[in-house]
């Protein structure tokens, strides 16, 4: 997604009950977005664009949810919006406390509001 549209993509996620996130900035390539530009009178092709990654993880039944905030409040109608990809997860282990599965998840579906909003 556009680092411009985190905060808003934050904000959706906090209503829903989902106080954090890991962000990372990535880049991306794709053909489509391959754009010339010219910085201090030399050109140069640009074949890379900034986005942000978010990772979440949640409890199995607040995937629904979270897929229908992300889709609502990243989606632009435009060609190159962001894409969401959906993981298994096998295993979590909190290392701290040894806590393994549902109950090592920082944020479980019991804690998120998922009911439609």
């Amino acid at each position: 997604m556009p680092p411009a549209q985190l905060d808003e993509v934050k904000e959706a996620l906090a209503d829903v009950g989902l106080p954090g996130m890991s962000v990372s900035e990535t880049r991306v390539f794709d053909e489509s977005s391959r754009r010339r530009e010219v910085y201090r009178g030399s050109s140069y092709i640009v074949d890379f664009t900034l986005k942000v990654k978010i990772d979440i993880v949640v409890g199995d039944d607040a995937v629904r949810r979270i897929l229908e905030v992300l889709e609502k409040s990243a989606g632009t109608g435009q060609p190159n919006d962001s894409r969401v990809s959906v993981t298994d997860v096998v295993e979590v282990v909190r290392i701290r406390t040894g806590e393994r599965g549902e109950e090592a998840v920082d944020y479980p579906a019991s804690s998120l509001h998922l009911a439609e909003a």
